[in-house]
Order: structure tokens, then sequence, then C-alpha cells
């Protein structure tokens, strides 16, 4: 068995730390434990801190596989010629530039931000400040790997250039309300970087029937490997549509130790 968890407003409480008691329950679990979270590799680890990580990481909503020491497993990319078409087109039609996560040419992990922001871009990257990823661009271009390409705004504006987007690209989108900010987010990915391929991927290189496998989530990112795992397990504050999917709900939320409860049940 194994079991996956989200990490934001799932394990994660909303202030983004974890109880003593989720991590004693996490570091003495019997059975394989690791997470699966739009966040990166870097964004990850430091809220994992004091955590047992022993297993492969699913990162970047699955454009990332990666094991806890940063070795990277696999990688599910839009290529430079696809981001520039998207940048292109979207900017044409909607004047607005995504965030971009992704590779540089030596392989070195970058965050590119358009030099012209809206307001909901400035409120994110107040978290941002000191991140040496993070890179302010004059002539904003795609990068050779684009793991993903994030557009922020309120939903209405957002389900336009999402329609664009899926009418005009063979690519995968996600369209989420942020946990934090009073705006969503348009995540464009390669058709086949999301969470339930991650997932499926991790199944095979460790082998382990999809029957066996335990998820838990909150937010639509989560769905795919809802409907893959054996086990899909929604908080209490999860999205209804994520509940409807679920196999179970539990009866606590992030912010009471949900997920770690469950797993103290395991036996």
């Amino acid at each position: 068995m194994i079991f996956i968890t989200d990490l934001d407003k799932t394990f994660l409480k909303s202030d983004l730390s974890i109880s003593d008691f989720s991590r004693r329950v996490w570091n003495e679990f019997k059975y394989p434990l690791s997470v699966a979270t739009a966040r990166s590799y870097k964004g990850s680890i430091g809220l994992l801190k004091g955590l047992k990580l022993d297993f492969p990481m699913i990162l970047l909503d699955g454009a990332m596989i990666a094991k806890p020491d940063g070795e990277i497993l696999k990688i599910t990319s839009l290529d430079k010629n696809t981001g520039d078409s998207i940048i292109e087109e979207v900017y044409k039609n909607f004047k607005d530039y995504p965030l971009i996560v992704g590779f540089d040419e030596i392989g070195d992990e970058k965050f590119l931000y358009p030099k012209k922001l809206n307001p909901y871009q400035k409120h994110l990257l107040e978290n941002y400040k000191n991140d040496s990823r993070v890179l302010n661009i004059d002539n904003f271009r795609a990068l050779k790997h684009n793991l993903k390409m994030v557009y922020l705004g309120q939903k209405e504006f957002l389900e336009e250039i999402e329609k664009f987007i899926k009418n005009h690209f063979d690519v995968e989108t996600k369209l989420t309300e942020d946990a934090y900010g009073p705006y969503w987010f348009l995540t464009v990915l390669h058709k086949e970087a999301d969470k339930a391929h991650g997932l499926k991927y991790l199944e095979e290189i460790m082998d382990i029937d999809k029957e066996k496998v335990t998820v838990f989530g909150d937010n639509i990112n989560d769905i795919g490997m809802f409907e893959w795992a054996g086990t899909s397990v929604a908080v209490k504050n999860a999205l209804e549509e994520v509940k409807k999917r679920a196999d179970i709900v539990l009866p606590h939320t992030n912010d009471e130790d949900a997920v770690a409860k469950y797993l103290k049940e395991i036996k």
C-alpha cells in the first residue's frame, strides 16, 4: 500500500504549518507516504521539514516526479515552440501574460514573470521576493522546458482564456481558485502532466497496484488522481465537486489534522 496526499488545504494547515500531531503520525506510519502537489520541489521541501521522506514526490501538478533528495526522475513539459505560441496568441487576444515554471538550457529551475504585472501576479510574487529562481523578463518568451504556465485573474476572464487555449492547443488546463488570495489560477500543462499521470508513473516504478493506493485532496487538480486511485479521500473543507468524486469524506478539515487522523486509524 501507499498513501499520497495533496499539501495545500489538505495535509498542511491553512497557515502552511504542520502540527506536531501530524508530524508524529507521518513519521511513525508503517506504510509508504508521499505527496502530490502543485508546488515545486523547492516550494514543497521547505514546508515538509521534519517529515520522514523516503519516496518520490509528485510535483508541479504531475509535471515533475522527484526523489526527496532532489533527484529528478521524470519531467513532462511543454516545449519552447508550444510555449511561445501560447504566450503570443493569448497576449494577442487577451493582453495578458502567464507566469512560467520550468528549466532553461542548462537545466536550472526558473520562475519567469513579465515586466508588466497584473494585480494578482503582484500579490503572488510578494511570496517570492528572495527566491533566486525568479526572473523578470523584458522580452517574455518560454523556456526550453515549461513545466507549467500560469495565468492569474478572475474566474470569468480565465474561463475565456482556457476556452481559447483548448480550442487551439493540445494541452492540459486546470482552473482552480487560489487557496490564499482573491483570484483564480489557470494552469497550462503538457497533456500528460497532471497528478493522475504522475500517480500512474509512481505506481509503475514502485510496482504497486492502483487498488492499493489511497489519495487525499481538496481541489479540482486532485480529481484525476481521485478517479484513478483505489481509494480517494476528501477532507471536510474540500470543494463539493471533489467530495462527490471521493470514496470517503473525512469529518475533519485540514486545520483539524484530517489526514493524520485518518492515517492513525490504519492498521
